[in-house]
């Protein structure tokens, strides 16, 4: 199958048949399309157009295209749809994703909407799940799953199971519980299969399964079901009954999300914004770090200010004052990323003490290689050793306090609950920079004599 490829020319003829109206021709190009495919394209429309292409496909697709689309373009389409519209495309979703939509609509509508859902069971699901913080396991599960009753024989629940999967897309896992509905375990397909009829399932089942609880963080629902190869887990509630599922294709999406922030947290963007978002919004994620930047090199300014006589006779310090600014931004940047790597894999082990001890020894020996290459370069190009020898012990200090603060402000944040992301962008260069260049011009004084 060739990749679906999304081309000017085929765009422009999307919008020419829509224009057209020509709604046979469009209809039948769209089949040919997955809908993921088909949520791409209008991505790339205008919200009129991208209204009509919605009203043209039938609800099952229509469904589909609008839990794949940029939350942008389906709040400006959903507001183009009325409530029994929108009603019928969630009556298509599992409740997760319905839910999903149903909390980016207007307050004041989502009470309509609710009410044009036919099958109510499906609206109480959905209402049910609202009341879940959306940073929850609560918030992303999906009540469709199949359940059996521990007191129930294989003939029964072979009946009760075919009824449940008329509303389940797939079926990673058979739960089991008791009469007040707590998990009990989970059922072997094989098992069922091969028991007699009349045997219980009390009898057969598994009471080893892996769960998580409705407040749980996705964060720490992903790590679960990463460590165990999971392709669904159940959910339970504060006393252990069972309440829904997360299947694994949510949690690609928490795990997607969360590598989001980070990646731009690391660069020094403080909300989640995209690429097409307004210059305001873009700025206001940019721009407080561009500030503590801004400081940063204010402070590090004053700092050499303060050293204006030693500079003055040493010019070549002042040379060598980028590279000691940079390494030290680099070395802080590399060890808190590995940390915060290691948080967020659940990887570290160890007291903070040995962890530091470790990242001092090897602080201290990459900035030993390092500073006698810098020391021969500068001794051949200047010829004066004692200037020589002071950058080159300035860089080992600035190496191995920059390997310690990358690694204990992440390790520090984490402790405090605080994400430790924010770690490994500009908050880590600019405070190295600042001790960098102080320790730098420091050990030149005390060298040097000055």
């Amino acid at each position: 199958m060739t990749p679906f490829k999304l081309t000017d020319e085929l765009l422009e003829q999307i919008k020419q048949l829509i224009a057209d109206n020509d709604t046979q021709e469009l209809r039948s190009m769209m089949q040919e399309f997955h809908y993921a495919d088909v949520a791409e394209i209008a991505n790339e429309l205008s919200v009129e157009e991208a209204t009509y292409l919605i009203k043209l496909l039938d609800s099952e697709t229509t469904s589909d295209v609008l839990t794949e689309m940029d939350e942008d373009v389906r709040e400006a389409v959903l507001n183009n749809l009325s409530a029994k519209e929108i009603a019928e495309e969630l009556e298509e979703l599992d409740t997760d994703d319905a839910a999903d939509i149903v909390g980016e609509l207007p307050k004041e509508i989502v009470q309509e909407v609710i009410s044009e859902i036919e099958d109510r069971e499906h609206a109480k699901d959905i209402v049910d799940l609202l009341r879940y913080d959306e940073n929850s396991a609560g918030g992303l599960m999906a009540k469709e799953l199949v359940k059996v009753n521990e007191n129930w024989t294989v003939l029964n629940c072979v009946g009760e199971m075919r009824k449940q999967a008329e509303n389940v897309t797939r079926v990673h896992s058979i739960y089991v519980v008791d009469d007040e509905g707590k998990l009990k375990g989970r059922l072997s397909l094989k098992d069922l299969l091969t028991a007699s009829t009349k045997t219980h399932i009390r009898d057969i089942y598994i009471p080893k399964v892996d769960s998580v609880n409705v407040n749980e963080k996705p964060e720490e629902v992903a790590k679960i079901m990463q460590k165990y190869d999971l392709e669904a887990i159940p959910v339970v509630d504060e006393i252990g009954r069972l309440v829904g599922r997360i299947t694994i294709d949510d949690i690609v999406d928490v795990i997607k999300e969360e590598a989001d922030k980070d990646y731009q947290m690391a660069a020094g963007i403080s909300q989640d914004v995209e690429a097409d978002d307004s210059i305001w919004e873009l700025t206001r994620a940019r721009l407080p770090w561009l500030i503590l930047g801004l400081l940063g090199g204010l402070g590090a300014a004053a700092i050499m200010g303060g050293f204006e006589e030693m500079i003055s006779q040493h010019a070549i310090l002042f040379f060598f004052t980028p590279l000691i600014a940079a390494m030290a931004g680099n070395v802080g940047v590399q060890s808190s990323a590995i940390i915060v790597q290691g948080l967020a894999n659940d990887d570290l082990k160890g007291s903070i003490g040995n962890r530091l001890v470790k990242e001092m020894l090897l602080a201290l020996l990459n900035g030993l290689i390092l500073a006698v290459l810098l020391l021969l370069f500068t001794w051949v190009w200047k010829g004066t050793f004692n200037t020589a020898v002071a950058i080159s012990l300035s860089l080992v200090v600035v190496i191995v306090v920059a390997g310690l603060v990358g690694t204990f402000i992440p390790l520090f944040l984490h402790k405090r609950n605080i994400d430790p992301a924010i770690a490994t962008g500009p908050f880590i260069t600019t405070s190295n920079d600042i001790f960098g260049i102080l320790i730098y011009f420091w050990i030149a004084k005390l060298i040097l004599g000055i």
